[in-house]
């Protein structure tokens, strides 16, 4: 399975097997998170076999179960962090899928554990990624058309159109889709829009928009 694929296959779990991390599984994610790291300035971890963050009455609210593992998205506080976190989280969910793991992103149903990850001065835990191996494998959700989240000041070009197909595949927080992509005078840029978690969404769906685009030497303009 390659990312695209991983892209159209995964979709949110929330109901896991009591099923440890297989370790090449593992040994794969945490290389990865050590590639994010470095590439985003994070402080991103994984924390495993750990039930407590999932334990609690938010977690049973959201419907979580058996939920045992989990990426802690964390960095420097700033500007640019969320989108960091979404950017970075999303390339660690795609590996999981390829490597038959599920996952979902968790904003608020979850409680903090602080002796499962660490913390350094001047840091914040974003949000969480449950992982692990799914009861099910989840289910596809309503997606915009492409003509609400796009602007262009002409013909679209093939790229930007499979840039954007991509990133209506992209989770986001209550499936709101609120983000926008622009294409003008050749330069493609992306904003979030105003709701819960829109910055982190936006670098989820612009990292779905890398690959679906597949264009050498794509920047985003501001």
């Amino acid at each position: 399975m390659d990312l695209m694929e991983a892209m159209r296959a995964r979709h949110s779990v929330r109901q896991y097997k009591e099923r440890p991390l297989d370790q090449e599984a593992a040994a794969a994610l945490r290389a990865e998170i050590e590639a994010c790291n470095k590439a985003g300035g994070l402080h991103i971890q994984l924390v495993t076999d750990e039930p407590k963050a999932f334990s609690g009455f938010m977690a049973h609210y959201g419907k979580f179960s058996g939920v045992t593992n989990y990426i802690a998205m964390i960095g420097p506080k700033g500007p640019g962090l969320e989108e960091r976190c979404g950017c970075y989280g999303e390339r660690l969910v795609l590996l999981a899928q390829t490597l038959g793991l599920n996952t979902c992103w968790v904003a608020m149903t979850y409680s903090k554990v602080p002796s499962a990850f660490s913390l350094d001065p001047g840091e914040k835990l974003c949000i969480v990624i449950a992982l692990g191996y799914g009861k099910n494998q989840g289910a596809a959700h309503a997606s915009k058309p492409a003509e609400a989240v796009t602007e262009t000041d002409g013909p679209v070009p093939d790229w930007f159109r499979a840039g954007v197909e991509a990133a209506l595949l992209a989770p986001t927080a209550m499936n709101q889709q609120k983000f926008r992509f622009f294409l003008k005078d050749g330069k493609v840029s992306a904003k979030a829009g105003v709701g819960f978690y829109s910055k982190i969404d936006l670098g989820i769906a612009k990292y779905h928009f890398e690959l679906g685009a597949d264009k050498p030497g794509l920047t985003w303009a501001e």
